[in-house]
């Protein structure tokens, strides 16, 4: 995978994203705290790397990596990159929670929360504080952030909001990020968006998008980000460990076992599993960019190393054969 090769969106031209992305959830402290300085290290080894795809969400550290992520963007060519940003979940002070932490995964003081809003005047509020937080002059692509429960207000209110911005040139491309795929695949049908970001649906471990998502993307033109390529974990290393995460919490021993088994094929073939598992997302013609999260420079050369590494053919007939992946 070419960090620095393109692929443009097939209904936004104008919006060309890398073929690898950086997921800057982690520059929201996710999980546990990283230093400015240390998420600026990972955000300059990506770009001299030629990532110029960034991802970020007012969720991530409730507005602490959009801040860090503009800060480190600042003096970089703005036409020279693409940052995506997410709305509905609106950050309103929360003075009597601002001793505690955030509950949500989030190593950053609590003293904001979010409030579910996907009405229309809800996404153009997130907007605007994004734009003041990141202080960037522009948002490329903005995501429908989890509208899992919202589907009318989302469809009817949010998409036509952004598609307006969109279409006055104020933000190039309009989408919606999500878990799960069978949602994903109704935006797609039913409504105005110009690419979806999958998360953990389409992996080498399960390929749930396949069904319903992938095919609705391909017969609209829709483009398709993948996320969660490692299933929170579980395909994070070469052996999958018992303690493995998958989907943020501890994997099913069932799930482990597949895990390994595919972690077998790959070492016959001469390739750790991480590494298989970015190549084979890519492998689908409706997917045009890949976003991992990243947290520093080692774990941006890491995932270089992975996305470079030559992965033989032979892979996937023989994991087909194993009853690992769905026949073609």
């Amino acid at each position: 995978m070419s960090a620095a090769g393109t692929r443009a969106l097939p209904r936004r031209p104008a919006v060309r994203l890398t073929g690898l992305g950086f997921g800057a959830a982690q520059g929201g402290n996710l999980y546990h705290a990283t230093s400015d300085e240390t998420f600026q290290g990972a955000v300059d080894a990506a770009w001299d790397a030629g990532i110029r795809y960034f991802d970020t969400a007012p969720h991530y550290g409730l507005g602490l990596s959009e801040r860090r992520l503009g800060a480190a963007l600042r003096t970089r060519p703005r036409d020279a990159f693409v940052v995506s940003t997410k709305v509905g979940r609106l950050l309103v002070p929360s003075p009597q929670t601002a001793q505690q932490r955030d509950p949500e995964g989030f190593d950053v003081p609590a003293a904001l929360r979010r409030e579910w809003d996907f009405s229309r005047d809800g996404v153009l509020r997130s907007l605007e504080a994004s734009l003041q937080r990141t202080g960037l002059d522009r948002i490329d692509v903005v995501y429908l952030h989890d509208p899992d429960d919202h589907w009318d207000q989302a469809a009817k209110q949010a998409v036509p909001a952004l598609a307006e911005l969109r279409d006055q040139g104020v933000i190039g491309a309009v989408g919606a990020g999500m878990n799960q795929s069978a949602m994903l695949a109704r935006f797609v049908r039913e409504t105005d968006v110009d690419l979806v970001m999958c998360a953990g649906r389409y992996t080498l471990l399960e390929q749930g998008a396949l069904e319903d998502l992938l095919p609705a993307a391909t017969e609209r033109g829709v483009g398709v980000v993948i996320a969660g390529v490692y299933n929170s974990g579980l395909l994070a290393r070469d052996r999958p460990p018992a303690d493995a995460t998958y989907n943020y919490q501890p994997a099913p021993a069932e799930l482990i076992d597949r895990a390994r088994r595919i972690a077998d094929a790959c070492e016959a073939h001469g390739v750790n599993l991480p590494a298989a598992a970015l190549a084979f997302v890519r492998r689908h013609p409706a997917v045009v960019s890949t976003v991992v999260g990243l947290r520093s420079a080692a774990q941006v050369e890491q995932t270089l190393q992975r996305a470079s590494a030559a992965v033989p053919d032979a892979l996937w007939p023989a994991l087909r054969a194993a009853g690992l992946l769905p026949a073609e």
